[in-house]
């Protein structure tokens, strides 16, 4: 899962995502081709950007929803595994394509969008400042223990 500093770099980046081409574009170095389900023309239609790492090289992430995803085997359905795994993702739910959207409805999205990454952060802290503070807790036990 994606550390804070990743999810900020994604969110800003992806608003140009709902470009099809652009999202197909990121898959340059994807390790599965036209004999599988998952290639990249799929992968980008299911609203899914590369994103490898160094060592996981089939790591993806929706530029809306941004779940991550990794493990895909070749006759993985990208939709489907998409829509199992986030079911309300508004990319999925979009009824017209990105280029028929009216600014309004453009707007709404992105503001779903933003929503969506202000849970995923604060979710992320508030699990920061639990671990520091069970870390904290765990000190103080130990010092009261050696007393």
């Amino acid at each position: 899962m994606a550390n804070i500093e990743v999810l900020n770099s994604r969110f800003s980046l992806y608003d140009k995502m709902y470009s099809h081409e652009l999202r197909e574009h990121s898959f340059a170095d994807w390790p599965f081709r036209a004999e599988c389900s998952c290639t990249p023309d799929k992968m980008a239609k299911a609203g899914f950007v590369h994103c490898p790492s160094e060592n996981e090289p089939d790591v993806v992430c929706c530029f809306f929803c941004l779940i991550e995803l990794e493990g895909w085997e070749p006759d993985d359905d990208p939709w489907t595994e998409h829509k199992k795994r986030s079911p309300n993702c508004g990319f999925l739910t979009m009824k017209k394509d990105f280029t028929e959207l009216t600014v309004a409805e453009f707007f709404s999205m992105e503001k779903e969008r933003l929503k969506i990454y202000l849970r995923k952060v604060s979710h992320k802290k508030m699990a920061y400042f639990r671990d520091e503070i069970d870390h904290i807790l765990e000190s103080l036990n130990s010092q009261l223990d050696s007393l």
